[in-house]
């Protein structure tokens, strides 16, 4: 996990802490942290405590965003860094519109995933 630096930190616009998460999901916290491991999610420190905190966008309701896991999946094969991947997922994007993280939240990941693909040609 890493430290978020202000300019991603400013662009998402809403955090939730690991508990935030396990309690919408209903699972136990340490099922997030290994969610978090397994690259379903990512995370990052920030705030004063430096605790762990993921973007509100990614949970809809009491599960992951649909295409979410899927486009991370492409990116970290694309060579992206979690920062990388946040300032892309909520960097707007005038084709889409909105940012990649609204796509999702919208369900329309199929649009997303080709986007993401297209960066590693």
């Amino acid at each position: 996990m890493t430290e978020i630096d202000a300019k991603i930190d400013a662009l998402v616009p809403a955090w939730l802490t690991l508990p935030d998460i396990a309690e919408k999901l209903g699972v136990e916290v340490t099922r997030v942290r290994q969610l978090v491991k397994e690259g379903q999610l990512i995370a990052v420190r920030r705030g004063e405590n430096r605790a762990l905190h993921v973007p509100a966008t990614f949970i809809d309701g009491d599960k992951i965003v649909k295409g979410l896991t899927g486009t991370l999946t492409l990116l970290r094969d694309d060579g992206f860094t979690v920062e990388e991947m946040l300032e892309w997922l909520f960097t707007p994007d005038p084709s889409l519109p909105g940012t990649p993280a609204q796509a999702l939240a919208e369900n329309r990941g199929t649009e997303v995933k080709r986007r993401a693909q297209a960066l590693a040609v």
